[in-house]
Parts: C-alpha cells; sequence; structure tokens
C-alpha cells in the first residue's frame, strides 16, 4: 500500500496508488512523505530545484517553480508550464497489416458497400429553429411503442443542435458544420434519414442534398415549405411508418473488421489514465490497425507537448507538416481568445491528479497506441486512409465525438478516471475505467476496468486485448453500458467557430 509506480527509472516522481498520510515511509525508496498524498497524485523521488524540468514517462510534463524536497507532494502549487523545444525527426514509414488476419464482427452490410454496426432511423435538424420539431417526431414515434414491432431497428435518433444560422455561409464554420452534418447523414448506422431545415436559415438543406442523388434513404424537408408545424411533423410520421418495415429488414452477417473505425476518446481523466486505460487502448488500437481496420484520435489542445511523439511516426512530412499547422492554429485561436494552451487540464483532472497539458497530453496520446501516422483530417473531413488517423477537434468531449463519428466512426472507446458518462448515438460508446475504486463504484457505467494493470492484477497488453475483444462483441450487437443506460440522445455537439453575425 506503500509503493509508488514509477514508469521510467528516469523519472523524478512517482505516482501514488493509495491516499498517503505524511511521514509514510514509501516502499523501495529511501524517503518518506513530507505532506499527505492524494490517490493518483504524484511524490517527488530526488531533489528538484527550482526551475529544473519534471520528468514522468520519461518526458518533460513541467518546470519546478520552487525547490522540491524528496517525498514531497508536487502538483500545481510547486509545478508550472513553461514552453521549451521538443524534438522530433519523421521517419516515413509504413503501417504493416497482416494480409492473413481473419477476425470478424456481425455486421450490416449496406446496399452501398458500407458496413453498420448499428440500425437507426435518423431525424437531423440543420438548424436550431428545427430542433423542436425534430424532436417532436422521435418523440411520438417512441410514445406510440410502434418500434417494438421491428426489433432489427434500434431506435429513432434525434440530431439537434443549436447552431446553423447566424454565421458567414461560406465560412470556415460554416464547412465545418456542413461536413458534420453529411457525415452523420450518410453514416451507415442509420437504415434512413429525414433532414429538416426551417427554410430561410443559413444552412440551406440545398447545402446537403447533393447525396440525395446517391441514396434514395435520406430525404430532405422544410418546416416553412410543409406549412408548418403540425403538416411536417404528420408527414414525416407518415413516411416513417412507411419504411419501417424495409428498415427492419437487415440482418448480420460476418465481415471483416477492416470495415470498423474506432474514436478514441478521454474525459475526466486522472492521474492514472495515462498509466492503465489509455495504454491499454492503444494496444486495442493497434491490433484493430494490424487487421486492417482504423483508428481515430482527437482533441489536438490534448496532444499538445506530446506532439513530437506522434510526428516521430508520420508516414511522411506532408502528414507532419498537417499537425504542425494544426497546432499553429490553436495557438494562434487561443491567443486571440485571451488564452493559453495550458488552460485546458479542468478541475476535475487536477483533483485527479494531473498538473499541466503536458502531462495530460503524455498520457492522453497514449490511446493511439504504437502504429503510423496515416493522416492528419480537418474537424469532421472524411476518413480517406486506412489505419491510424488524427482529426483536428477541441478537447471538450461531446464535440470532438461528434466529428469523429461524422469522420465514419463506427464504435467508440471512452476512457475515464473521473467517471465520465457518455454516449453518442447512432454509434456505440464504450466506457474504461481508469482505476478500480472508480469502477467499483460507477460499475453500471463502465464498460471495462483497467484499474487492474495499476494493481498489477493484468498488463497492459491483456487488458488492450479484452478492449479488442470488447470492440469487436459490441460492433456486433452487444449493448454497452451507456446504451444500456439510455445515453446518446443529447451528445451531438458540432464545433463552433468564427463570428456569431
Amino acid at each position: 500500500m506503500n509503493s509508488l509506480i514509477v514508469l521510467n527509472k528516469n523519472d523524478n516522481v512517482g505516482v501514488s496508488q493509495f491516499i498517503m498520510p505524511e511521514k509514510t515511509k514509501i516502499n523501495g525508496q529511501d524517503i518518506s512523505t513530507i505532506d499527505p498524498i492524494p490517490f493518483g497524485h504524484k511524490v517527488c523521488l530526488k531533489p528538484i530545484k527550482k526551475g529544473d524540468p519534471i520528468i514522468k514517462y520519461d518526458q518533460i510534463i513541467g518546470f519546478a517553480s520552487k525547490n522540491i524536497s524528496a517525498g514531497e507532494h508536487v502538483h500545481t502549487h510547486n509545478l508550472e508550464f513553461k514552453e521549451f523545444e521538443r524534438a522530433f525527426k519523421v521517419n516515413n514509414k509504413k503501417t504493416i497489416v497482416d494480409e492473413n488476419a481473419d477476425t470478424f464482427f456481425n455486421g450490416i452490410l449496406r446496399e452501398n458497400g458500407q458496413v453498420a454496426t448499428r440500425n437507426y432511423i435518423g431525424i437531423v435538424s440543420t438548424v436550431n429553429c428545427s430542433a423542436t420539431v425534430t424532436k417532436m417526431i422521435v418523440e411520438k414515434i417512441k410514445y406510440s411503442n410502434i418500434l417494438n414491432d421491428y426489433p432489427n431497428i434500434d431506435g429513432i435518433v434525434p440530431i439537434t443542435h443549436s447552431t446553423g444560422c447566424g454565421m458567414n455561409t461560406v465560412s470556415e464554420g460554416m464547412q465545418m458544420f456542413q461536413r458534420t452534418i453529411d457525415g452523420f447523414k450518410n453514416h451507415p448506422n442509420f437504415s434512413h434519414v429525414f433532414v429538416i431545415g426551417l427554410g430561410c436559415e443559413c444552412a440551406q438543406v440545398s447545402l446537403f442534398d447533393e447525396s440525395v442523388k446517391k441514396h434514395n434513404r435520406i430525404h430532405f424537408l422544410t418546416i416553412q415549405d410543409e406549412g408548418g408545424t403540425k403538416k411536417i411533423v404528420d408527414k414525416v410520421l407518415s413516411q416513417i411508418k412507411n419504411l419501417l418495415s424495409e428498415a427492419n429488414n437487415i440482418k448480420r452477417t460476418p465481415e471483416s473488421v477492416s470495415h470498423l473505425t474506432l474514436a478514441l476518446q478521454c474525459g475526466g481523466s486522472d492521474g492514472y489514465s495515462g498509466i492503465t486505460a489509455n495504454p491499454a487502448l492503444g494496444v486495442a488500437a493497434d491490433m484493430l490497425v494490424k487487421k486492417g481496420g482504423s483508428s481515430i484520435l482527437s482533441e489536438t489542445p490534448e496532444i499538445y507537448g506530446a506532439e513530437h511523439l506522434l510526428i516521430n511516426r508520420a508516414n511522411s512530412q506532408e502528414t507532419a507538416d498537417k499537425l504542425m499547422k494544426r497546432l499553429e492554429w490553436w495557438k494562434h485561436y487561443t491567443s486571440i481568445n485571451n488564452s493559453t494552451m495550458d488552460n485546458n487540464p479542468a478541475p476535475g483532472n487536477k483533483r485527479g491528479g494531473l498538473t499541466t497539458i503536458l502531462e495530460k497530453s503524455l498520457g492522453a496520446v497514449a490511446k493511439g497506441g504504437k502504429s503510423i501516422l496515416e493522416d492528419v483530417l480537418e474537424y469532421a473531413e472524411p476518413l480517406k486512409n486506412k489505419g491510424f488517423n488524427f482529426m483536428d477537434s477541441p478537447g471538450y468531449d461531446p464535440v470532438s465525438v461528434t466529428g469523429q463519428v461524422a469522420s465514419g466512426a463506427n464504435v467508440i472507446c471512452f476512457t475515464t478516471g473521473r467517471g465520465s458518462c457518455f454516449g453518442c448515438k447512432p454509434v456505440p460508446s464504450l466506457k474504461l475505467s481508469t482505476n478500480s475504486a472508480m469502477y467499483k463504484k460507477m460499475e453500471e457505467d463502465m464498460d471495462i476496468n483497467c484499474g487492474t494493470i495499476a494493481e498489477g492484477q493484468e498488463d497492459i497488453e491483456k487488458v488492450g486485448s479484452k478492449i479488442f475483444d470488447l470492440v469487436v462483441n459490441t460492433a456486433s450487437g452487444n449493448k454497452s453500458k451507456s446504451e444500456i443506460n439510455g445515453y446518446g440522445d443529447e451528445e451531438f455537439n458540432p464545433w463552433q467557430v468564427g463570428v456569431v453575425m
């Protein structure tokens, strides 16, 4: 109980596994605690002078703001963020896919060749003004219990939000929004989609109707053209009832896991995130990539300080330059909004033992495993290259996952140390706990406990393999805890940037 987790021989801090009172003799170290150490927080292993780097993961996570003695609690009161030069080199490597991979999941093969992991009907609002009508339609369908007669339909999903107007129609913000709506309405996890606008908004349905030429499963309507609220609600309800038999007429068949795209996400992180759940998820992501599948890492502010680790794995200088360009955009974006990149760690992150964005980022990038970085995507940009990808997004989880799903993710893995509850229909979301204490407290919300790694019961590879197996089973139709608890209707949250007019 009086041991520390020391991740690398070069580290000058270790991580507590339990609450440690002051004057606690630490096993394996010739030191005793000087002050109380909370669970998941850092302890100084040897004296650190003011201004010297503090090392964890064999990487700089910050600098001492004062002299720190061995056995002292290391946290925000004596550790500060400062910029420093990070070395990197592009290796131009290629991903090696196992051509003999024969892992399959029970997927839903669509007519256009896409493979779904779920079978929903979607009602997508193009603007906040059509959100109420969208919810009315969904509530009437749910209240009627008509879907009980169609067991192969997983449900009906309202895609509502608070944007779609008050912006320049050719702005960067509108381009992001258009990509997001396009990504959802074209997602294979929807058997049929109704795209509903008001009629006079900036996000005209004509922005999205190119796909109507490709898919007869997508329908476009506006409240103004249909003659008001009651008329459009009645019309869409009638159309949905007429297509339920068609939507229900699916069956799951064995499909290669190369059709899976895994969204890698973390929220409510703690001092264990980069030690247990994140690296275990990285193992699972690597397993999927080696079998021809794909993974998407996001949250650009949460790779800041660890970007060199991704650039070292870039497949080309072009890919590396894309990543650096997005980071430069973020530096400008934060500066013009009177912020800094180090404002990211939330109060809950800090209570869980994290300090600077450097420490948080070093743990966060572990979700991406060790695979070659194939491409860097704009927010909600469709996935073009199989394998490990990075998508630009904020660190705010609902916004980031919304973009990942729009890019093509059909399974989500979400690590948490504080107990984030999350879902994102139409895609199933799996929750991975970083520590056992939180898992036991919130077991009804967590799918896997990765805290066993810190306790020495399982290694990272074993837990990573368990995560991979769970991803395959979930993609095959087994419900996640988030789905059982009903999460996912409220988490659609497109990234809004630029001027609100």
